[in-house]
């Protein structure tokens, strides 16, 4: 079936301004590291190192879109539920001169040849430098398990765009403008970078549903990542059965050659009004240098679904990200509908 024909609600959102997000994100901040900030400011060319985005910014008719959900993976994976950005990118009423879509999901099975994570990260339009056929710039990442049970991360193949089961997508136009410019070092409290924001969010704006995009470094420290392996031979019977599955893996980032990890993150804030949303999604990729591939990155062993960053590590922990909030929320394909 293809992903044109799934269902799709559209909900107009009302967000905050950007002003009166920062200063609730600020507060919460402080609240989990010893020294913190939010600003609006414009970025820098996300395109460039140390980002390596498809798209130059996140402004420009943001929207966030959520496509199909866990259950399409348990008990057993549904293989029909397979998914292609551009034709989400019509579901969602992206431009079609110029669109750039971020975010987190599982990776195309029928292209990779096994179950993987999926980063997201691609634009399109008369802004973007041609990098394919069509005018596009395809930078998304996956992470798999080898059969050596090491982590590969590595540019999708072919410039495929497709996808399976589920993803969290920020869209926009992808022009720089004005941001949520969010940096914080030495964690103090007990929550992770995404949940220390979201629970700022909630005590400022309460059951309002706020839906929130973008990137974020991690610089230096060491983060909690899964990787998922390829399919189970026996249907999942909990979710203590998915947890199981899931391969973990400490990396650190400390003295990383690869550079910071690169992470897309997608989330949000108060009642989803029965969409059952996925509240948080971040899905993280490392670029090395040195040929490999068109772009001339090669394949790392870091990268994956983030989790948090480990307690080890939490004096010297350092964030930095850039994200925009959304006006529209499309669900599309929502999972038991």
């Amino acid at each position: 079936m293809p992903s044109d024909a799934f269902p799709v609600k559209k909900i107009s959102l009302s967000p905050p301004s950007l002003g009166a997000l920062a200063e609730s994100i600020q507060s919460g901040l402080s609240t989990n590291f010893a020294s913190s900030a939010c600003t609006v400011s414009t970025p820098p060319d996300l395109t460039l190192p140390p980002y390596h985005l498809a798209g130059p910014g996140l402004t420009g008719n943001p929207r966030i879109v959520d496509i199909g959900g866990p259950p399409n993976l348990s008990p057993l994976p549904n293989f029909t539920k397979k998914y292609e950005l551009l034709s989400i990118s019509a579901q969602a009423e992206m431009s079609t001169d110029t669109g750039f879509i971020l975010g987190a999901g599982a990776g195309p099975f029928h292209v990779l040849g096994q179950n993987s994570e999926l980063m997201p990260n691609f634009a399109y339009g008369a802004a973007v430098d041609g990098e394919g056929s069509r005018n596009e710039r395809n930078r998304t990442y996956y992470a798999k398990i080898k059969p050596d049970d090491s982590v590969c991360c590595a540019q999708i193949p072919n410039k495929s765009t497709d996808f399976a089961f589920m993803c969290n997508l920020f869209c926009s136009d992808g022009k720089p403008g004005p941001c949520l410019h969010v940096t914080a070092k030495s964690r103090t409290g007990h929550l992770n970078f995404t949940e220390t924001i979201q629970e700022a969010l909630k005590a400022s704006f309460g059951d309002k549903l706020v839906s929130i995009g973008g990137v974020f470094l991690i610089k230096k420290g060491t983060a909690n990542l899964h990787v998922m392996p390829d399919f189970p031979k026996e249907p999942f019977k909990s979710r203590e059965d998915v947890g199981k599955w899931l391969r973990y893996f400490k990396m650190d980032f400390s003295n990383n050659e690869d550079g910071p990890l690169v992470c897309l993150s997608v989330f949000h804030s108060g009642d989803d009004g029965g969409l059952d949303l996925r509240m948080e999604h971040t899905h993280c990729f490392t670029v090395k240098g040195g040929g490999g591939d068109t772009n001339g990155f090669k394949e790392t062993s870091k990268g994956g679904h983030y989790h948090y960053d480990v307690d080890d590590t939490k004096e010297e922990i350092e964030y930095e990200g850039w994200f925009n909030v959304a006006e529209y929320l499309y669900r599309v394909d929502q999972s038991g509908t």
